[in-house]
């Protein structure tokens, strides 16, 4: 009896094992499977039906959940993938919300208005895209953060180029190129420090490495836009009498004064001192607040709980005096351009980040992203065959785990191996998940970047007016790395020195 108990026993065990089914790792096929239903949903909705690209998103997260069933996860185990996918995004996350109050608190207190109006007096059509690239590149070097310079500089340049007659699209390029330059060479910036972590150097020699393709990239986006400025409006061909009339709004709701820049040069300060963004961005929301309680009459703790959470709104009477006052062009682009922020205007972008990460955080853990990547490799002969495989990896991230870091941590795990294997110096591939990974995130409308740039300066990335054809920098600085190590230029072998290519190695490709 007591056999057969065991027996039995050891025959409900063994059943019991038989019907648990062990994860596998995903083939091509199936990887390819989940990505093109996230490619053909998104097409769907964005292309065809011009919507939000939030449902789209959540279908390719359901597409991504069924494989991930299909290949013999528990679904326990998915939902984790998601969870630990958003935790990764919740510092963007709260930047998203933080910003969103600083700029209904700015605002209100009259600190984008004051940036606006002053730019208005200075610039001036013929140079206007240079100085907005320099202008944004400085404030980006100095702060390390591409998001909180388009949310201060950026959203200031955007109003003057609208009084300026400048195209909104040529506008924004010339504020990404500027903020992402920036936001990929310094110091202080997360991806500056995430990129050489990921490949195995360290910051100041990743730095150094990036100076050539990056300087080359720069030089001629500079060129680019002050042709572009130069030929559309050379000797102030633009119309004058809307910057007057945009100065005189401003005038006229808000008290202009010099003090309120003092707000932004704080938050540049406090970040260039090393403090982190989030506490550095806190401090120019308290600064604004206080400076807005001292010159705008209507500016109180109330209106900056209330344009805080709701984003800046004109009342009845301003918007009545506009009508009256103003032509309907300047009057829409005025309530349009400063009727933003608040963290309710962020909500949108809260939400499109939550879904990218559940779909990227099902991807990374289920390796269906690094299968693909695999099959890629055999594609890549030699060192410039190498960093254009990187490249087209880091994009493909953006676009289907689309988080900026994402884009650099997960190319960057899955071939710093492969790098140290040629002989070729970590450094190496630092730069380009920069060049690739941190700065095309902007290009793709439902990356995190994406959509914090179309809220935050209420532009879309492509179509009629859309900024993407004009971030010049953001799309030649992959070109321009692969070139330079086409050449060779960046080449260097694990000791530092130019790249010499072993006989097993040539061999062997």
């Amino acid at each position: 009896m007591r056999t057969m108990y065991l027996e039995k026993g050891w025959y409900n065990q063994v059943s019991e094992e038989k019907k648990v089914k062990t994860p596998r790792m995903p083939k091509l096929w199936e990887a390819l499977v989940t990505m093109l239903i996230l490619v053909g949903a998104l097409a769907l909705g964005i292309v065809k039906y011009e919507t939000d690209p939030h449902v789209p998103m959540f279908i390719g997260v359901m597409g991504a959940a069924l494989m991930a069933l299909y290949l013999g996860y528990k679904w326990e185990a998915i939902e984790k993938s998601m969870m630990d996918g958003i935790y990764k995004a919740l510092q963007s996350v709260c930047i998203l919300v933080i910003v969103g109050i600083l700029i209904g608190v700015w605002i209100n207190a009259g600190v984008v208005p004051t940036m606006i109006f002053y730019g208005l007096k200075v610039l001036k059509p013929a140079i206007f895209f240079i100085a907005s690239v320099l202008i944004c590149s400085i404030t980006s070097l100095a702060t390390g953060t591409s998001w909180g310079t388009m949310g201060t500089m950026g959203v200031a340049l955007m109003g003057i180029g609208f009084g300026l007659g400048m195209s909104p699209g040529m506008t924004a390029g010339a504020v990404l190129s500027g903020a992402y330059f920036g936001d990929k060479m310094s110091p202080l910036s997360d991806t500056t420090n995430l990129a050489p972590a990921m490949a195995g150097t360290d910051v100041m020699t990743h730095v150094k490495a990036m100076i050539l393709p990056t300087g080359i990239t720069y030089g001629i986006t500079l060129v680019a836009f002050g042709i572009l400025g130069a030929m559309q409006y050379h000797g102030g061909d633009a119309d004058m009498s809307r910057v007057t009339e945009f100065s005189g709004a401003l005038e006229a709701v808000f008290n202009i004064n010099p003090a309120l820049l003092l707000p932004p040069v704080i938050v540049i300060v406090a970040v260039a001192m090393k403090m982190p963004a989030i506490p550095g961005i806190t401090l120019g929301i308290i600064s604004g607040a206080i400076m807005g309680m001292i010159f705008q009459p209507e500016c109180n703790m109330g209106t900056v709980f209330d344009f805080g959470m709701n984003g800046y709104y004109f009342s009845d009477e301003v918007l009545a005096m506009f009508e009256e006052t103003l032509s309907p062009e300047t009057s829409y682009t005025m309530t349009r351009l400063l009727e933003s922020g608040g963290i309710l205007g962020m909500m949108s972008s809260v939400a499109m980040t939550i879904i990218a990460m559940m779909f990227g955080g099902i991807m990374e853990d289920t390796h269906q992203l690094e299968v693909i990547v695999n099959s890629l490799k055999k594609l890549a002969k030699g060192p410039a065959g190498l960093v254009l495989l990187t490249e087209c990896t880091c994009v493909l991230s953006n676009a289907v785990m689309p988080e900026q870091y994402i884009s650099i941590v997960v190319p960057g795990r899955m071939y710093a191996e492969e790098y140290r294997e040629k002989g070729l110096h970590p450094a190496l591939l630092s730069g380009t998940l920069e060049s690739a990974g941190t700065v095309t995130s902007a290009l793709i409308p439902w990356n995190t970047c994406g959509v914090f740039i179309s809220s935050t300066l209420d532009i879309n990335a492509w179509g009629a007016g859309g900024y993407g054809p004009w971030a010049l920098f953001n799309w030649l600085m992959p070109l321009i790395n692969w070139l330079c190590a086409l050449i060779g230029w960046t080449v260097k072998d694990l000791a530092g020195k130019p790249y010499k290519k072993s006989k097993a190695a040539a061999k062997a490709e």
